[in-house]
């Protein structure tokens, strides 16, 4: 049986301050008519049903992601006390999985990427699944083919192609590579061997959750104490006090790049992590001056701007060009494309001033 656990943790505050505290970046409409969090779900309708999804995010996120995802029992939505990075969050939603189907496939991904064409999609999740059933202890990752040097991206190295299979497109994985600079990307292109790594994982929750006993032995302490009072009057408490003994780390450190027998399905579908403001103008299409526009907007001698508001407000810019508008009802970001990265910057500053009500 297939299941799917959807990532709804994160903060994203590169999308400050459209992205807040209480109502962060997969839940906003960034690209096209549904939130991130919605078009990920939908993403999986006639693949996965509902009650085989099994949605994690923060525990203060738990009443919107459900107002957000009413079709999803309400039981499957999972919040996490405290951010403990990817890792804990896959132990702990296998572990859930794995007490409910001993057998599950599970298919993980974030809820924060946009992805070009369902059909495609879930033809390479098929594909993952068969590589696993074929062979249990796989763990499947998906690449996607670059077009552009890209820094923001992590790298998966394709290795020779997998042999026995049926599978197009698969391989081993050679090598993991961390978000490059400009010139170690190019390089990567022109190699012709690197695809992006898209950050979607599919494995055996047995699998994975024995991967993690053997690298992250003390976090599969804590996480099998809360496996242990799943269903009891006590869950809660141990699940509080079990995972914030938890040390955060990264399910790419904590198993991928550490385990023998990953390999990798070059994906067919267009993929994008929306990691900031810019990437939305790779996905929005421009109007004549090259600005890409959510909201009402009057632009007088200004190009490639990126420009997000609501309908209600309007927002005028007049001669500029190559720069960020973001306005909210309460805060408004006007930066230039080139000092975007600095966005995180506001928002530590906006918390060492103690100003929560920005964030």
């Amino acid at each position: 049986m297939l299941h799917a656990v959807i990532m709804a943790g994160g903060s994203g505050t590169r999308f400050w301050p459209a992205s807040r505290n209480t109502y962060p970046k997969q839940l906003l409409q960034l690209v096209g008519e549904n939130t991130m969090l919605q078009a990920t779900f939908e993403r999986l309708q006639g693949l996965i049903s509902p009650e085989h999804t099994l949605v994690m995010t923060n525990q203060h996120l738990i009443d919107a992601v459900r107002q957000q995802l009413p079709s999803v029992p309400p039981e499957q939505i999972v919040g996490e006390p405290m951010k403990r990075d990817t890792a804990a969050c896959v132990a702990l939603a296998a572990s859930l999985i794995a007490n409910a189907d001993p057998e599950a496939i599970m298919l993980v991904l974030p809820a924060d990427h946009v992805i070009s064409t369902d059909s495609q999609f879930q033809d390479c999740m098929r594909s993952g699944a068969q590589l696993i059933e074929q062979s249990p202890e796989r763990i499947v990752t998906f690449g996607v083919r670059p077009n552009y040097a890209a820094e923001s991206f992590g790298y998966v190295q394709r290795g020779e192609a997998l042999a026995g299979t049926n599978v197009s497109g698969a391989y081993r994985v050679a090598s993991f590579r961390e978000k490059p600079d400009r010139q170690t990307a190019e390089q990567y292109l022109q190699a012709g061997t690197y695809d992006w790594n898209s950050g979607i994982f599919m494995w055996r929750a047995s699998t994975i959750l024995d991967a993690l006993r053997k690298f992250e032995p003390e976090m599969m302490k804590h996480i099998d104490a809360i496996s242990d009072a799943m269903g009891t009057p006590g869950f809660s408490v141990t699940l509080q006090r079990e995972f914030e003994k938890i040390d955060g780390r990264s399910i790419d450190y904590a198993v991928m790049e550490r385990y023998h027998g990953v390999c990798v399905i070059e994906a067919t579908f267009r993929w994008d992590d929306v990691g900031s403001w810019q990437s939305i103008g790779r996905l929005t299409e421009p109007d004549e001056q090259g600005n890409c526009v959510r909201g009402k907007y009057l632009p007088i001698q200004s190009q490639r701007m990126i420009v997000y508001g609501e309908q209600e407000h309007l927002l005028v810019t007049i001669g500029l060009q190559d720069t960020i508008v973001v306005h909210t009802p309460n805060a408004t970001l006007v930066a230039p494309k080139e000092e975007e990265e600095r966005v995180r910057e506001v928002v530590k500053q906006l918390r060492t001033r103690g100003w929560e009500e920005f964030l």
